[in-house]
């Protein structure tokens, strides 16, 4: 992965952060940087104070600090902001933040020493990730601790995990991959703070995974609607035409794709047949193409903050200028925004398995799709482990960045707090896999209930790749909890997606 001046994509972030990419500096980089440390070597061997550079920080920048402590000011302020607590953050992440405070510190706006970009990228490549911790940030003046911490590594200080997964010294893992610590001059330290890295990176891999996650949501409601008997007409493409909302759209195609040739639709043969099946059912295109639209908002954003130099001080045209880019408002509205979405999302679907296990709305299938109702339970407590999954979405669906707390003696008055909304969107991440996996669960167990009824060829494809991954089907009650987990891995993984589109073609 080269990184240059400018362009670096969400899959690049990706590749580096969860595929273990290789990073190198391109030869436009090195001469920016180059450029900009001639900058702030002769703005530091100027008599009058520049911030970050010849003063302390924050509210602390009405001192002049002479040249012979400048070194200490800028180790210090990195050992100072190390001030992370809790449990330690996914490696992942910590890549994620790394590499995205790399592509700052190469666009040749930050004054930093092609050294010091040189040995971020060093520490990537050995595997070497710096210990970082949970809370820390306020999403203002960038995600002070996390970066900090990093920061501390690549000054021989600190904790890190090396390849083996083992936390050590970070000054022994250096030594062990020939990597010299820097020694932070001039502005350097102050420039490895001050980012909105962390918070960018999870939106980035957030949204990576709910891409795959929404297509995933729209086959499990295409299931629900077969084993409940529904009508595909209400995907019909020009009824959402009329509503021209694209994602709406795009998740109204991937379900009429997936129920192409389906004998289970459209004639709700039962005893009581409807005229309209359930909002859950009908409006699965409108809520996640909804969702989708939020995404696609979401992306937009990610994408222009990829294209930002995010630090302050800045250096354009030979001057250091204070600025704000380091607030994380941006971000951090999206981060809420999408967490919302993704709550909604695992609503609805937490609704169709409801349905699918209520023999008086089912329309003909087992209560709780049990093999002996009343002697077997069937799905019933699966059902109530997604519901306290939904509940735990709701929660984090209320935003972080609606709040602001003062630090820094009130000259940092007002912050983001998006690292927060990162990581509450982390966790709605993985619960709506989990949540979409028990619809999974139940829809495949209510098909195959269907007896005599043939499923669409993308169905039973579904179907099937689940069987082969070791979940078995329906039967007497048995330990939920391990079909379950493989469900959610099978869900994760993307092959609900791979499976179906062996059938429709790819899928939006």
């Amino acid at each position: 992965m080269v990184v240059g001046t400018s362009g670096t994509s969400a899959a690049d972030v990706v590749a580096v952060a969860r595929d273990g990419a290789r990073v190198a500096l391109s030869p436009e980089a090195l001469a920016a940087l180059a450029h900009a440390r001639e900058a702030v070597d002769a703005l530091a061997a100027k008599p009058e104070p520049v911030y970050g550079v010849s003063t302390g920080f924050g509210a602390l920048a009405t001192r002049h600090i002479g040249p012979e402590l400048r070194t200490q000011l800028q180790r210090n302020i990195v050992r100072s902001h190390a001030a992370g607590m809790g449990p330690r953050v996914e490696r992942e992440v910590v890549r994620a933040l790394m590499f995205l405070r790399l592509k700052t510190l190469c666009s040749g706006y930050t004054g930093v020493r092609p050294e010091v970009a040189q040995t971020v990228a060093d520490v990537l490549n050995a595997g070497i990730t710096p210990v970082v911790h949970e809370y820390g940030s306020l999403g203002c003046s960038g995600d002070l601790a996390p970066l900090s911490h990093c920061a501390l590594a690549l000054m021989g200080e600190g904790d890190a995990e090396g390849p083996d997964g083992t936390v050590r010294p970070a000054a022994e893992l250096l030594a062990e991959h020939g990597i010299t610590p820097v020694e932070l001059r001039e502005k350097e330290g102050l420039a490895l703070l001050n980012g909105t890295d962390g918070m960018l990176g999870m939106l980035v891999m957030a949204l990576a995974d709910l891409d795959r996650l929404y297509t995933t949501a729209d086959i499990t409601a295409a299931l629900t609607l077969e084993a409940l008997l529904g009508t595909d007409r209400v995907l019909a493409p020009e009824l959402h035409a009329v509503r021209p909302h694209p994602g709406q759209a795009a998740s109204a195609a991937n379900m009429a794709a997936v129920l192409a040739g389906s004998g289970l639709v459209g004639g709700h043969q039962d005893d009581a047949p409807r005229v309209q099946d359930a909002y859950s059912v009908r409006c699965a295109p409108q809520v996640a193409g909804a969702g989708r639209d939020t995404l696609a908002h979401a992306r937009l954003v990610a994408e222009r903050e990829l294209a930002a130099a995010v630090d302050n001080p800045l250096v354009i045209d030979g001057r250091v200028e204070s600025n704000g880019n380091f607030h994380g408002a941006p971000v951090a509205y999206v981060l809420d925004f999408v967490a919302i979405a993704v709550a909604d999302l695992a609503s609805i679907a937490e609704r169709r398995t409801d349905r699918l296990l209520d023999k008086n709305r089912s329309h003909g299938l087992p209560p709780f799709l049990a093999d002996d109702p009343g002697v077997d339970s069937g799905l019933m407590i699966a059902q109530y482990t997604q519901a306290a999954l939904v509940s735990e979405l709701k929660r984090l669906a209320v935003p972080s960045s609606a709040d602001s707390i003062p630090s820094s003696a009130m000259q940092e008055d007002h912050v983001s707090m998006g690292w927060s909304a990162a990581r509450k969107l982390r966790t709605a991440v993985d619960a709506l896999a989990r949540v979409l996996a028990v619809e999974l669960y139940a829809a495949t167990r209510a098909v195959e209930l269907r007896a005599g009824l043939t499923p669409a060829p993308a169905s039973a494809a579904v179907i099937a790749a689940l069987r082969a991954a070791g979940v078995e089907g329906p039967g007497p009650d048995r330990v939920l909890a391990p079909d379950l987990a493989l469900t959610t891995e099978f869900v994760r993984s993307g092959r609900p997606v791979e499976a179906a589109e062996q059938h429709t073609g790819p899928l939006a």
